[in-house]
C-alpha cells in the first residue's frame, strides 16, 4: 500500500512541475513577435491567419479586453503587437501577432505547446474580428 501512495505522490509532483513549467517558462520575444511575409485567410491545425479591414488601435482595445491576455511585445504605435492569451485552467499560452498593413489588419495566432489547439485560436480571432466589424 505504501508503494501506491509513493507512486501517487511522484505523479502529483510531476504534474505540478509540468503545470509550473507551462505557466512560468520564459517567452522568447524574438521567436513569437513576428509575422510571416505572406498572411492570408487560412486555418491551421494549431492556429489561424486572417486579413481583415480595420484599424489596429481598435482591434488592440478588443484584444486587451480578452481575459488572461497581455501584450508580449510591440505597440500600436509600432504598427505591430504580439499578445499572449493563456488558457483558464492550465495556463497554456497562445500567441497572436497583429499588424497594420494599409487599411487592413493582419492577424497570426498560434499555440506554443502541442500540435492542435482544437479550434481555440480560430474561434478567438474570428470573435475579435466580428466585433471589430460591428464596432
Amino acid at each position: 500500500m505504501n508503494w501506491v501512495w509513493l507512486g501517487l505522490g511522484v505523479l502529483v509532483v510531476f504534474v505540478a512541475a509540468g503545470v509550473a513549467w507551462i505557466r512560468l517558462a520564459p517567452d522568447d520575444v524574438a521567436r513569437w513577435h513576428q509575422l510571416p511575409e505572406m498572411i492570408e485567410d487560412r486555418d491551421m491545425e494549431g492556429g489561424v491567419m486572417r486579413v481583415a479591414p480595420g484599424d489596429l488601435k481598435d482591434l488592440d482595445q478588443i484584444i486587451l479586453g480578452e481575459p488572461r491576455t497581455e501584450v508580449l511585445a510591440g505597440s500600436v504605435e509600432d504598427a505591430m503587437v504580439t499578445y499572449v492569451t493563456r488558457s483558464k485552467v492550465f495556463g497554456f499560452p497562445d500567441y497572436t501577432t497583429v499588424a497594420q498593413r494599409g487599411g487592413d489588419v493582419a492577424v497570426y495566432a498560434r499555440l506554443r505547446y502541442g500540435k492542435s489547439d482544437m479550434g481555440v485560436n480560430k474561434a478567438r480571432v474570428d470573435r475579435w474580428l466580428a466585433r471589430l466589424r460591428r464596432d
